[in-house]
């Protein structure tokens, strides 16, 4: 038994720079990071040649080309397996539609897990490669490529994408003001679940008409890696309340009255600066906020569950294999 933890992330800026139809053309970046909640994607031999899957239902096919999960599907298909496994995959929080990126770290999950079953050690940039060539280039889902690298990669990265490739920056803090940061950004589910391809799917047929929202979201991102970088916390939430109202332009349901009500009662409760996780519609909401204003906002937004984390250092790693004990 081989058991994988890959973590999921939250997206400071330039989401949508990340496009294939955006970044090959004027380059995009991206400053995100991955966070203490998991998805795990556990792996067992089985005695016969079935192939048993374990997620929100149970499949159990005789050949992989059978199964209905298409991430575990083309996941084996890549690696090369094809009978006698059993895969379970579980989460720390709901696996779809809160804009964490769960899909994707399932994916690097799935790969980092199978390689593991084969004896081998795929690097950070193998698995990042592979998750996105699985979901966008097989399973052409209208996603960007920044999710399936912070995944992979863990911690705090600045990543940038061109025409020659994909360049991943790691952001080295103080332990002081990583520690600052840590404690002033909050997450609050707003207790809605969304399709996030319906809204991507609009987002990417916008591409050509938002091509100056998105090199503003680009610029913002640069601006809050320097801010962060040098210790400039409070502009940081400045740049991410920027970035907000420019997310919010480039698809019709990123954003909705009710998440512009509770993003701009946090602002008035002290909250710098927020914007909705992932695709937008719904999922959770991040908030930079001082520690001193915390208690007021988090009265303010009553009716909303927080979800306390911390910053993760490790990207999708294996914690239990069984047979390498042996």
């Amino acid at each position: 038994m081989i058991v994988v933890q890959t973590p999921l992330r939250v997206s400071f800026l330039g989401g949508g720079t990340d496009f294939d139809d955006f970044y090959l053309n004027y380059g995009g970046a991206v400053l995100s990071t991955a966070i203490d909640k998991y998805i795990f994607v556990i792996v067992k031999e089985r005695f016969d040649d079935m192939i048993c899957v374990n997620y929100s239902k149970r499949e159990r096919v005789k050949k992989v080309i059978a199964l209905r999960h298409e991430l575990v599907r083309e996941a084996m298909k890549l690696v090369g397996i094809d009978k006698g496994i059993e895969i379970t995959t579980l989460a720390d929080i709901p696996a779809e539609g809160t804009g964490l990126g769960s899909s994707s770290s399932v994916t690097v999950g799935l790969l980092q897990v199978l390689y593991a079953y084969r004896g081998e050690i795929a690097p950070a940039k193998t698995l990042a490669e592979g998750a996105c060539h699985i979901e966008i280039d097989i399973l052409g889902k209208p996603i960007g490529r920044q999710d399936q690298y912070i995944a992979s990669y863990g911690n705090m990265r600045f990543t940038t994408f061109d025409k020659n490739g994909v360049k991943v920056e790691k952001i080295e803090l103080s332990p002081e003001d990583k520690k600052r940061l840590d404690d002033n950004l909050l997450l609050f589910y707003t207790g809605v679940t969304r399709k996030s391809s319906e809204i991507l799917s609009e987002q990417k047929a916008n591409i050509s008409s938002r091509v100056e929202v998105l090199r503003g979201m680009q610029k913002l991102a640069f601006e809050a890696r320097d801010a962060i970088l040098e210790g400039e916390l409070d502009v940081f939430g400045e740049i991410l309340h920027r970035g907000w109202q420019l997310k919010k332009q480039l698809a019709s349901k990123v954003s909705n009255p009710a998440i512009d009500d509770i993003y701009e009662t946090a602002r008035r409760a002290g909250a710098i600066g927020g914007k909705v996780s992932g695709a937008g519609g719904g999922g959770f909401i991040l908030l930079y906020c001082r520690k001193d204003k915390q208690d007021d906002v988090t009265r303010a937004l009553k009716g909303l569950r927080q979800l306390p984390f911390r910053f993760e250092q490790d990207g999708s790693k294996v914690i239990f294999n069984y047979r390498r004990s042996q």
